[in-house]
């Protein structure tokens, strides 16, 4: 990593969505009902990682598609407030999708996805983007998925100019990424992030530092792998950090909604990486935002620069104060 230009843009592929939130009080039981708050929707998905960048001094930019009906425009709306850049035309396919997000009172949330024209290649090639050389791409799991955008993104993705900065986060859906198309990505990627259920998921591993271990055997030597495990923060191997691993512990705070979380995370240390700070320092910056963004409700809750730093100074007066 340390020979790549260091990024200054972001450029997004992870689609955007609309979130259908909720607040319920338990998951309902197969063919039962429970009742929920008054559904509030925003822009969700890549929508969060290319905010949380934004907030912290990173260019961002969206490039994949987006719609012709209500959630798109709200989609647009919401990415021109936080100055991102929509490069791909609105799709006359149809309209985005859109996410229902369940959060329980303990802040836990569980997703039913409709895809839209997101999950979908538009009628312009992603071949047609211009990259910076020193861009950095991020790539969803989810995308990967779709039955036609996946393939294309595996292609473009293989085909890009090394000193591009390619993140890959496989998601939730990792064990139902074609293996093909997650070989391709994986082959290409400098950065895999991931958290503790998708690292079991995709290596079969339980313990942590084993399924960083087994995950980074599947990776070029140089690729970082961060595993990010909530309170406890994250593990990084590879990259700058070496083989021995790195346990980068996050800030303690009480959880109200995990929703955008590693969202959060992924945007701050791409941001983090472009202002400079080496890999680990990245990743406390990127706990600490992930652990101010779930004591907060919806989706894009990433602190900006100035509020992200002045947590981080009380976290370490804190810890001057009580040695």
């Amino acid at each position: 990593m340390s020979s790549r230009p260091t990024p200054t843009r972001l450029l997004s592929v992870g689609s955007i969505l609309a979130d259908v939130r909720l607040d319920v009080p338990c998951l309902p039981q197969r063919g039962g009902d429970v009742l929920g708050s008054e559904a509030t929707i925003s822009a969700g998905g890549g929508f969060n990682i290319l905010t949380a960048a934004a907030r912290n001094g990173l260019r961002a930019a969206f490039a994949g598609q987006h719609g012709k009906g209500p959630y798109g425009e709200r989609i647009r709306a919401e990415l021109a407030a936080e100055g991102i850049e929509a490069l791909m035309p609105v799709s006359a396919d149809g309209d985005s999708g859109f996410c229902i997000v369940l959060v329980e009172p303990d802040g836990e949330r569980t997703f039913v996805t409709s895809p839209g024209v997101e999950a979908r290649p538009g009628r312009e090639p992603l071949s047609g983007l211009r990259l910076g050389a020193a861009d950095a791409l991020f790539a969803s799991g989810y995308d990967l998925c779709y039955p036609q955008l996946g393939p294309a993104i595996a292609d473009w993705v293989g085909g890009l100019p090394a000193s591009v900065t390619v993140m890959i986060d496989p998601g939730p859906l990792v064990a139902d990424i074609p293996p093909g198309i997650m070989a391709a990505v994986l082959a290409r990627a400098d950065i895999v992030t991931l958290n503790r259920r998708e690292a079991g998921l995709l290596t079969g591993a339980d313990d942590k530092t084993e399924a960083a271990k087994r995950a980074h055997d599947r990776l070029s030597p140089d690729t970082l792998v961060i595993l990010r495990d909530g309170p406890a923060g994250c593990f990084l191997l590879g990259g700058d950090i070496g083989q021995s691993g790195l346990q980068v512990p996050a800030p303690a705070v009480r959880m109200v909604d995990a929703t955008g979380a590693g969202d959060a995370h992924t945007g701050v240390f791409l941001a983090s990486l472009a202002a400079g700070y080496p890999a680990a320092e990245a990743a406390r910056r990127a706990n600490a935002a992930a652990a101010i963004a779930v004591t907060r409700k919806g989706p894009a809750t990433a602190p900006g620069t100035e509020e992200l730093n002045a947590f981080l100074a009380t976290q370490d007066h804190d810890k001057t104060t009580t040695r």
